[in-house]
């Protein structure tokens, strides 16, 4: 089994409804029930902040300070991490600084947020993404390369750069006689990191399909298959050669993505594709619950890898994870989710959902900000 990671305190500053929290927990999981509107997912989306990013909402940080509060939040965690103990602060100062997020690490300022994962791996399941299947392709391409950023701490600097070069790119051809020397420079970055990118999805793909097939046959959740469509799909071959034919692409792609507006080839156009192994069906043409299983079964799949990979269990956030299972499932849920090996923080509006668990879980009672239990 793999490594522990576990919250161990956690305390809150005008974030969201909480004005101020302090929280002492243990190793076990932590069930925390109450009515909806009384805080349970904000508390789940304050521990979604030790992973770099902007948290399971994907809310602005201005969004996320408490109203009627200085305008900023702070979260802080005594977590025993990858690293051994550590202790993470983590928010947004009050006034203009309120859009950037800083980082202390033992209180020293940490470069980037970045670091957070020498420390802990943090994934999450709420209902938002219950639509995954049927949504848009940029929602897919953002939950893998969150999957992808669990195992490889530098796939989101990939994406941020590539992102930048292709803005500036844009911007270069909507211009009367773009500069082709500074063309090439961009066209150059974005081929590099652009297959470097799709490269790295690829990888974990492959990893995962692998774990996925060594599986025990028999489980609770139905399997997925999982492709990437939409980049490079006829052409194989080293890295090298992969950059050398999408360069080429910008390149003849110039007119046609300047009377677009934007580039028509790259990363940025892929698509996760996920298939019902058993019924060897498209996931977007299941049933809605059909959907729901394959995502929980695809996310308990993901975090077993990447305890796997790392030989450290990650942090499961599963919001409102009981409420669609009938009794047997929710038991299969539980015992999985504890093979794992990891602490989850799990939500219901009712703790009976959850009694399966016993004595490994913290139940927490979640009432208008205040927490209980």
């Amino acid at each position: 089994m793999a490594n522990r990671v576990s919250l161990s305190r956690l305390k809150l500053g005008n974030f969201r409804n909480y004005e101020s929290l302090a929280l002492d927990l243990d190793a076990r999981h932590v069930v925390l029930t109450g009515d909806n509107g009384s805080g349970k997912t904000n508390l789940m989306e304050a521990v979604s902040f030790l992973s770099p990013g902007r948290g399971l909402r994907r809310a602005a940080y201005g969004d996320v300070s408490r109203v009627g509060g200085d305008g900023g939040f702070t979260v802080f965690a005594e977590l025993e991490g990858m690293e051994g103990n550590v202790e993470i602060g983590t928010g947004t100062d009050a006034g203009e600084d309120s859009q950037s997020r800083r980082l202390r690490l033992n209180g020293t300022q940490a470069r980037t947020v970045e670091e957070l994962l020498d420390h802990c791996r943090v994934l999450w399941l709420t209902p938002a993404m219950d639509g995954l299947f049927t949504g848009t392709s940029s929602d897919r391409r953002r939950f893998l390369d969150r999957l992808v950023l669990s195992l490889d701490a530098e796939h989101g600097r990939r994406v941020a750069d590539f992102e930048r070069a292709m803005r500036s790119r844009n911007r270069l051809l909507s211009e009367p006689g773009a500069d082709p020397v500074w063309l090439t420079g961009l066209e150059k970055q974005m081929a590099e990191l652009g297959v470097a990118m799709a490269v790295a999805r690829r990888e974990m793909l492959g990893l995962l399909a692998a774990l996925i097939e060594r599986r025990p046959q028999e489980t609770p959740f139905p399997t997925a298959s999982l492709t990437l469509s939409g980049f490079m799909d006829a052409h194989a071959g080293p890295a090298f050669e992969l950059e050398d034919a999408y360069l080429e692409a910008l390149r003849s792609g110039r007119y046609r993505d300047a009377a677009a507006g934007r580039t028509l080839e790259g990363p940025h156009r892929s698509d996760l594709v996920v298939r019902h192994r058993e019924k060897s069906m498209e996931a977007e043409r299941c049933s809605t619950g059909e959907q729901k299983a394959l995502l929980v079964g695809l996310i308990l799949a993901h975090a077993q890898l990447v305890a796997d990979m790392t030989g450290f269990a990650p942090l499961l956030l599963l919001d409102e994870i009981a409420a669609h299972l009938d009794e047997g499932r929710r038991a299969a849920l539980f015992d999985l989710i504890d093979a794992i090996g990891g602490q989850a923080f799990m939500t219901g509006t009712d703790s009976a959902m959850f009694a399966a668990l016993g004595d490994r879980a913290r139940f927490l009672a979640v009432a208008n900000g205040t927490v209980s239990g």
